[in-house]
Protein backbone atom coordinates (compact mmCIF):
# COMPACT_ATOMS: atom_id res chain seq x y z
CA UNK A 1 0.00 0.00 0.00
CA UNK A 2 1.55 3.25 -1.09
CA UNK A 3 -1.19 5.63 0.00
CA UNK A 4 -0.35 8.18 2.67
CA UNK A 5 -3.76 8.11 4.36
CA UNK A 6 -4.51 4.78 6.04
CA UNK A 7 -6.92 3.74 8.77
CA UNK A 8 -5.71 0.66 10.61
CA UNK A 9 -7.43 -1.67 13.04
CA UNK A 10 -4.80 -3.91 14.66
CA UNK A 11 -5.41 -7.41 15.95
CA UNK A 12 -9.18 -7.31 16.29
CA UNK A 13 -10.07 -10.45 18.25
CA UNK A 14 -12.89 -12.42 16.62
CA UNK A 15 -14.44 -15.79 17.39
CA UNK A 16 -15.18 -18.16 14.54
CA UNK A 17 -15.51 -21.84 13.67
CA UNK A 18 -12.57 -22.51 11.39
CA UNK A 19 -10.26 -25.37 10.46
CA UNK A 20 -9.94 -28.27 8.08
CA UNK A 21 -10.92 -31.16 10.36
CA UNK A 22 -14.53 -31.13 11.54
CA UNK A 23 -13.33 -31.56 15.12
CA UNK A 24 -11.30 -28.33 14.86
CA UNK A 25 -14.39 -26.43 13.64
CA UNK A 26 -16.58 -27.82 16.44
CA UNK A 27 -15.69 -25.06 18.90
CA UNK A 28 -15.23 -21.37 18.23
CA UNK A 29 -11.61 -20.24 18.08
CA UNK A 30 -10.12 -16.80 18.58
CA UNK A 31 -8.38 -15.27 15.58
CA UNK A 32 -6.79 -11.86 15.23
CA UNK A 33 -7.61 -9.64 12.25
CA UNK A 34 -5.58 -6.61 11.20
CA UNK A 35 -7.11 -4.24 8.64
CA UNK A 36 -5.34 -1.47 6.74
CA UNK A 37 -7.90 0.58 4.83
CA UNK A 38 -7.19 3.38 2.37
CA UNK A 39 -10.25 5.64 2.29
CA UNK A 40 -11.52 6.82 -1.10
CA UNK A 41 -11.11 10.37 0.17
CA UNK A 42 -7.93 11.52 1.87
CA UNK A 43 -7.78 12.91 5.37
CA UNK A 44 -7.45 16.46 4.02
CA UNK A 45 -10.97 16.14 2.58
CA UNK A 46 -12.56 15.29 5.94
CA UNK A 47 -12.79 18.85 7.28
CA UNK A 48 -12.75 17.36 10.79
CA UNK A 49 -16.26 15.95 10.11
CA UNK A 50 -16.90 12.52 11.61
CA UNK A 51 -19.56 11.70 9.02
CA UNK A 52 -16.97 11.97 6.21
CA UNK A 53 -14.60 9.32 7.52
CA UNK A 54 -14.70 5.56 7.91
CA UNK A 55 -16.56 4.50 11.05
CA UNK A 56 -13.96 2.09 12.41
CA UNK A 57 -16.12 1.06 15.38
CA UNK A 58 -18.79 -0.05 12.89
CA UNK A 59 -16.17 -1.81 10.75
CA UNK A 60 -14.90 -3.74 13.79
CA UNK A 61 -18.45 -4.75 14.71
CA UNK A 62 -19.23 -5.87 11.14
CA UNK A 63 -16.03 -7.88 10.75
CA UNK A 64 -16.63 -9.59 14.10
CA UNK A 65 -20.12 -10.57 12.88
CA UNK A 66 -18.85 -11.66 9.46
CA UNK A 67 -16.24 -13.95 11.03
CA UNK A 68 -18.86 -15.56 13.27
CA UNK A 69 -21.54 -15.86 10.57
CA UNK A 70 -20.49 -19.22 9.17
CA UNK A 71 -17.85 -21.91 9.55
CA UNK A 72 -14.90 -21.96 7.14
CA UNK A 73 -12.07 -24.36 6.47
CA UNK A 74 -9.36 -21.80 5.65
CA UNK A 75 -8.18 -18.53 7.13
CA UNK A 76 -7.41 -17.56 3.53
CA UNK A 77 -11.15 -17.71 2.78
CA UNK A 78 -11.96 -15.53 5.76
CA UNK A 79 -9.36 -12.94 4.68
CA UNK A 80 -10.89 -12.81 1.19
CA UNK A 81 -14.45 -12.56 2.56
CA UNK A 82 -13.39 -9.63 4.74
CA UNK A 83 -11.65 -7.77 1.90
CA UNK A 84 -14.58 -8.21 -0.47
CA UNK A 85 -17.02 -7.06 2.19
CA UNK A 86 -15.07 -3.91 3.03
CA UNK A 87 -14.65 -2.91 -0.62
CA UNK A 88 -18.35 -3.46 -1.31
CA UNK A 89 -19.81 -1.86 1.81
CA UNK A 90 -17.46 0.99 2.72
CA UNK A 91 -15.81 3.93 0.98
CA UNK A 92 -12.37 2.33 0.81
CA UNK A 93 -10.18 2.35 -2.27
CA UNK A 94 -7.83 -0.36 -1.04
CA UNK A 95 -7.70 -2.79 1.85
CA UNK A 96 -5.09 -5.10 3.33
CA UNK A 97 -6.24 -7.93 5.59
CA UNK A 98 -4.10 -10.10 7.86
CA UNK A 99 -5.63 -13.06 9.69
CA UNK A 100 -3.65 -14.70 12.52
CA UNK A 101 -4.38 -18.11 13.98
CA UNK A 102 -2.56 -19.82 16.84
CA UNK A 103 -2.43 -23.37 15.60
CA UNK A 104 1.14 -24.69 15.24
CA UNK A 105 3.26 -25.67 18.22
CA UNK A 106 6.39 -23.61 18.81
CA UNK A 107 5.06 -20.65 16.82
CA UNK A 108 3.35 -17.43 17.79
CA UNK A 109 0.84 -17.87 14.98
CA UNK A 110 0.20 -18.68 11.37
CA UNK A 111 -0.88 -15.64 9.36
CA UNK A 112 -2.20 -14.94 5.89
CA UNK A 113 -2.14 -11.50 4.29
CA UNK A 114 -3.85 -10.15 1.20
CA UNK A 115 -4.40 -6.78 -0.42
CA UNK A 116 -7.26 -5.82 -2.70
CA UNK A 117 -8.49 -2.63 -4.28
Amino acid sequence: MNAADVIEIRRLRVLTHIGVPELERANAQALFITLRMVPKHGFADLADDLSRTLDYALVAEQITALAAARPRHLIETLALDIAEYLLAEHAVARVAVTVEKSILPNTECVAVHLERG
